[in-house]
């Protein structure tokens, strides 16, 4: 069975399309292979149309056609519950997606259409290659410009890598203390001190692939740690002491003053001079 049949009607040639060729995923986490597919609806044999109906689609691994009894990850035709979950129809999406990758699902997938008529089968033999790495160190980023925050506010950290990000199964740690979220998004909201630390994050179960720590400091005195709040404290009393102490020396040195003023008075002050009274007795002489 060729990949490219021989259609009457080339203006119905069937196509399938990946937005991209090839991509690299994280063991454990879930992968989306994109695909669109045009069906061959119709083919025109002399002067009478025929139409047709897709009645199968199938993915398949490592296959170049995908056709007849190739082990397939997705087959139309079979009930099957698996990690390779069908998100198109039959009719024009055909997306791929791969929960909980691991590195033994590495390899080129390919999407195969089938029509009821053997001449509409077709497959697109580019396909998609997925590379799975188990051993990539996570990356944090932030959705704030610094690491510095306000408290009350809101910060989302996400734990990522090159590969995909798509529903990774992630473990947060804040001071190498776990954090019951475990998606790659971590949201932060409102912020206040506790939240001040060191982030890591890593794939679940994988701790080769913890992150570098990422700084968070929250703004604010208000939850600040002790230490800050004793000696902010400390800080007040001292500077209430010392002007206790400052008001108590004025005034005993007005005081002082005072006294010292008055005491000056009094010794300063003329005596009034003594007052001398004289009497005189006249004689008169008698001739």
């Amino acid at each position: 069975l060729a990949c490219w049949p021989r259609f009457h009607n080339t203006a119905e040639i069937p196509n399938i399309i990946y937005p991209f060729t090839s991509t690299c995923a994280v063991e454990g986490s879930t992968v989306t292979l994109p695909c669109s597919f045009t069906p061959l609806t119709s083919v025109t044999e002399g002067r009478k149309t025929i139409y047709r109906k897709i009645v199968r689609v199938v993915w398949c691994r490592n296959h170049l056609i995908c056709h007849g009894p190739t082990p397939t990850v997705y087959d139309s035709e079979i009930q099957r519950t698996s990690r390779f979950q069908y998100l198109g129809d039959m009719e024009t999406v055909c997306t791929l997606q791969i929960w909980n990758i691991q590195s033994y699902d590495g390899g080129t997938f390919r999407f195969r259409m089938e029509v009821n008529d053997t001449v509409g089968h077709f497959t697109n033999r580019t396909g998609v290659t997925v590379k799975v790495s188990d051993g990539v160190q996570m990356e944090i980023s932030s959705s704030g410009n610094h690491s510095e925050l306000r408290k009350g506010g809101a910060v989302t950290l996400r734990c990522s890598s090159h590969c995909t990000t798509h529903r990774l199964e992630v473990t947060w740690f804040r001071d190498g203390h776990a954090l019951p979220e475990s998606g790659p998004a971590l949201q932060l909201s409102p912020l206040s001190a506790e939240h001040s630390g060191n982030y890591t994050c890593r794939l679940k179960a994988k701790a080769r692939t913890t992150s570098q720590p990422f700084s968070l400091k929250v703004e604010g005195l208000e939850g600040a740690n002790p230490a800050l709040i004793a000696g902010v404290t400390c800080g007040v009393l001292l500077a209430g002491v010392a002007l206790i102490v400052s008001l108590v020396f004025i005034r005993r040195w007005e005081e002082f003053l005072y006294r010292h003023q008055s005491t000056s008075n009094i010794l300063t002050t003329p005596a009034e001079p003594p007052c001398f009274r004289f009497r005189v007795n006249v004689v008169t002489a008698v001739v």
